[in-house]
């Protein structure tokens, strides 16, 4: 069996070969595995290193998982706002406050939206309905209003 010294935790001969091993590479809830991968793994501390020919397809893999994750980020943002009827700047001033370009970078995949943003897009996907308490809310009449009554609670509070 072959074996050699572990560089993470130094235990002598504590790394084994292996070959054949599959791999999951996880990202933002998605997944892909890597198959027939063989390298080192140390028995005392459970550090794995690829070898040469693995840790590259590992890398290849990953970095086509992230590129696929942007892209269908991508399509989603843009179907989701289409299907909201919103413009860009539209979606930006009520549901981002990014840039005036932030929708258009992240339609085309060029940055990951904020998950927070991405996860109302899904939400407002599923309920549009509720568009109209984010327009709403946008106005800030409700805050408008408790600033009011705090006024005059303050205005009640110091009047002579």
């Amino acid at each position: 069996m072959k074996t050699q010294q572990c560089f993470s935790c130094g235990t002598q001969d504590g790394m084994q070969h292996f070959d054949g091993r599959s791999f999951t590479i996880d990202f933002r809830q998605l997944t892909r595995q890597v198959h027939d991968i063989s390298g080192w793994e140390c028995q005392a501390c459970s550090e794995i290193e690829f070898d040469d020919g693995s840790a590259e397809r590992y890398s290849e893999a990953s970095d086509q998982l992230l590129e696929d994750s942007r892209q269908l980020m991508a399509a989603e943002m843009k179907r989701i706002r289409r299907k909201l009827h919103l413009t860009q700047k539209e979606a930006v001033k009520l549901l981002s406050g990014g840039g005036h370009n932030a929708f258009s970078r992240y339609e085309r995949g060029e940055i990951a939206p904020p998950q927070p943003l991405f996860m109302l897009m899904r939400l407002l996907d599923r309920h549009p309905h509720l568009m109209a308490e984010v327009q709403s809310l946008n106005e800030g009449l409700d805050l408008r209003q408790r600033l009011e009554i705090k006024d005059q609670e303050r205005e009640g509070v110091t009047a002579p």
